[in-house]
C-alpha cells in the first residue's frame, strides 16, 4: 500500500533521456548571462531545480520537475537561452523583464508549464518539454528581479510567460522512485516559496561567443 503523497510505479515511468555531464565552473562576473549553464536554488527550500529520466503518470505524461537537496548532480544543470522570437546572445547579461527559456542540459527539453494540475499539491504543472532543445511558446520565462540586469547574488522570480504563474516550491515530497524530491509548480501570488538563486554554473562571458552549435549543450572546460 502506498504511503501519502508517494508516487507508485503507475505515477511515474521512464521516458528518453541523454547522458551528459557539466563541472562546476566559476569565473567572477557578477550577474547572469545568455549562455550561461547554471543550478538554480530555491531559496526558501533550499532545493535545486531539477529534472531526470521520469516522467508524470498523470496530468501531462511528460518529463518531471522537481527540487533535490544534492548541490553535486548534473541532472541540476539548465541552460539560460533566448525564445524563439528573440535571440540571447551569449555572455550577454539576462535583464530584468526579458523572457528567456531554461532547457534541461541532460535531456534538452526545456522548462515548461500548462493547464494541468501537479500531481501532490495540485498547482499548475511543471515540466521539461521538446526535443533537442526545441519545443513551444509555453516554454517562456520571464525573469523579474530589481535593477536592469539578473544579478548572481540576487534572488529573482520566473513568471511563465503563457500562464502567468510564479515558478514555486512549497514543499511536498515525492514518495518512490524519486523518495524525498520536491514538487516543482507554478502559483499566481508571488511568495518566499518563488524566490531563486544562480548558484553553480558556467557563466559567459562577452568574449566567450563561439560561432553555431547548440546553445544548451556547449560545455567550456578552460576556466
Amino acid at each position: 500500500m502506498s504511503e501519502p503523497g508517494e508516487l507508485t510505479s503507475t505515477s511515474l515511468v521512464s521516458c528518453w533521456s541523454r547522458a551528459g555531464r557539466y563541472g562546476n565552473f566559476h569565473i567572477a562576473i557578477s550577474f547572469v548571462t545568455c549562455g550561461s549553464v547554471i543550478k538554480l536554488l530555491n531559496v526558501k527550500h533550499n532545493v535545486r531545480l531539477h529534472s531526470h529520466d521520469v516522467c508524470y503518470g498523470s496530468g501531462s505524461g511528460q518529463q518531471s520537475v522537481t527540487g533535490v537537496t544534492a548541490v553535486e548532480d548534473s541532472n541540476s544543470y539548465w541552460s539560460i537561452r533566448g525564445t524563439r522570437d528573440a535571440m540571447c546572445h551569449r555572455g550577454t547579461p539576462v535583464k530584468c523583464g526579458q523572457a528567456i527559456r531554461l532547457t534541461h542540459v541532460n535531456t534538452g527539453r526545456n522548462l515548461h508549464s500548462h493547464y494541468f494540475s501537479s500531481p501532490l499539491s495540485s498547482n499548475q504543472e511543471v515540466s521539461a518539454f521538446g526535443e533537442e532543445g526545441e519545443g513551444d511558446h509555453l516554454d517562456e520565462w520571464t525573469v523579474h528581479c530589481s535593477g536592469s540586469v539578473w544579478k548572481r547574488e540576487e534572488a529573482i522570480r520566473l513568471r511563465h510567460k503563457a500562464t502567468d504563474v510564479l515558478l514555486s516550491v512549497t514543499g511536498e515530497q515525492y514518495g518512490r522512485p524519486i523518495h524525498g524530491q520536491m514538487e516543482v509548480h507554478g502559483m499566481s501570488s508571488p511568495s518566499q516559496h518563488s524566490l531563486w538563486k544562480a548558484m553553480e554554473g558556467i557563466f559567459m562571458k562577452p568574449s566567450e561567443m563561439p560561432a553555431g552549435g547548440q546553445d544548451y549543450s556547449h560545455t567550456h572546460t578552460e576556466f
